[in-house]
């Protein structure tokens, strides 16, 4: 049984105010394009299947349009929702869907029943559970104590009355204790969130979403096939990919993946707003109209830089600097003796609060002279 792992498409979503529809397009024509070429039994979309609960008509048309090529191949292909999703929305029609062999996850209700596939060693269950917070489940389980995600987890795979002696799959959308964030995903103060993975001992392979960064939690049985496209520069060393799957006889399975390359990639520049201006820097170079995160090092801030900086990489997203005035943190000073401090001085400390070193003499003849003629011309 081969299947093909993807999960966290956030379809709609923007990144730095850049709309990365069509680079969501351009990615899921490719992950097509491997779909033909790996003849897979099935699909997995593990969650997140959208960026909000209530998506954009134009992500919505994406999503239907990559649906449609998927029917088109007879795929059987399993659909749940993420923390991003509505489930609502996701289970809509999925009565009617079942028939073209497209099984989206209903909204949770304490019963989650298998979809049974066949191949030459037999029968593999395959159940969808979708996100759940520990809300969901206790609503359905009122006499349980389920005070954590683990043990709402826990309580929903109980439910399944699992055949340890079949092939098990279990397609879910949680954080797996151990799993290694990125910027892009939804944090959860002090990981309240977390799933211990024993809770996943019964299954074969747990098609895992919601965490951005490809990696196997434990094992290659417990994965996360991490998002198709990067969201955040967090993840620029990401190698994104699609996770292909296969189980052969009860205890055997395959894990592998294959490489995906976006239409646009991210880099991260690190310099001097001189340096990186200059064209020896950037001309030839294959990574000019990627999406870039620069950081300057200048001491002194850049009269509109961004605008500028844009003139030769039109897609920066984000301008950042490094330099004394962003790395060294300053006490401020209380207000008691405010009255007796000068205006110079005055001005002095909040320069040093602003920039986190002190005025040179050059600034500080300006100020006090600006301050001069100021205060002369008002008496």
């Amino acid at each position: 049984m081969k299947l093909i792992h993807l999960s966290d498409l956030h379809l709609g979503k923007r990144v730095n105010e850049f709309s990365m529809l069509e680079d969501q397009e351009y990615i899921l024509k490719k992950i097509l394009r491997v779909i033909d070429e790996e003849q897979p039994d099935g699909v997995i979309l593990a969650g997140d299947i959208y960026d909000k609960p209530v998506p954009p008509a134009e992500a919505v048309q994406l999503f239907d349009e990559f649906l449609v090529g998927l029917a088109r191949r007879r795929l059987h292909v399993f659909v749940i929702s993420g923390n991003h999703d509505s489930p609502e929305r996701i289970a809509f029609a999925s009565r009617i869907l079942e028939a073209g062999g497209i099984y989206m996850s209903p909204v949770y209700d304490g019963h989650i029943a298998p979809v049974t596939l066949k191949d030459a060693y037999g029968d593999v269950d395959i159940y969808l559970l979708p996100f759940l917070k520990p809300a969901h489940v206790r609503r359905f389980h009122e006499g349980a104590e389920i005070s954590t995600y683990t043990d709402a987890v826990a309580c929903a795979i109980a439910d399944m009355k699992i055949d340890p002696g079949r092939r098990n799959v279990l397609v879910t959308h949680q954080f797996v204790v151990g799993a290694v964030r990125s910027e892009s995903e939804d944090l959860s103060v002090g990981g309240a969130d977390a799933v211990d993975a024993s809770v996943f001992r019964d299954f074969d392979y747990v098609a895992l979403g919601h965490i951005h960064s490809p990696q196997n939690c434990g094992s290659e049985r417990i994965r996360y096939c991490g998002t198709p496209l990067k969201y955040s520069f967090s993840e620029a060393s990401d190698c994104k990919s699609v996770t292909v799957a296969e189980l052969h006889e009860k205890g055997t399975l395959c894990v592998r993946t294959v490489a995906l390359t976006p239409r646009k990639d991210m880099k991260e520049l690190r310099g001097s707003y001189e340096e990186l201006t200059r064209r020896s820097f950037y001309e030839n170079t294959t990574w000019q109209e990627d999406y870039i995160h620069i950081t300057l090092t200048d001491e002194e801030d850049v009269p509109e830089a961004i605008g500028k900086l844009r003139v030769i990489y039109h897609n920066l997203m984000k301008l950042d600097y490094d330099n004394t005035r962003t790395r060294t943190g300053v006490q401020i000073r209380g207000t008691e003796d405010m009255p007796k401090r000068t205006p110079l001085q005055l001005f002095s400390e909040f320069y040093e609060l602003q920039n986190n070193r002190p005025m040179t003499e050059e600034q500080t003849a300006f100020v006090r002279n600006l301050i001069e003629k100021t205060w002369g011309d008002e008496r």
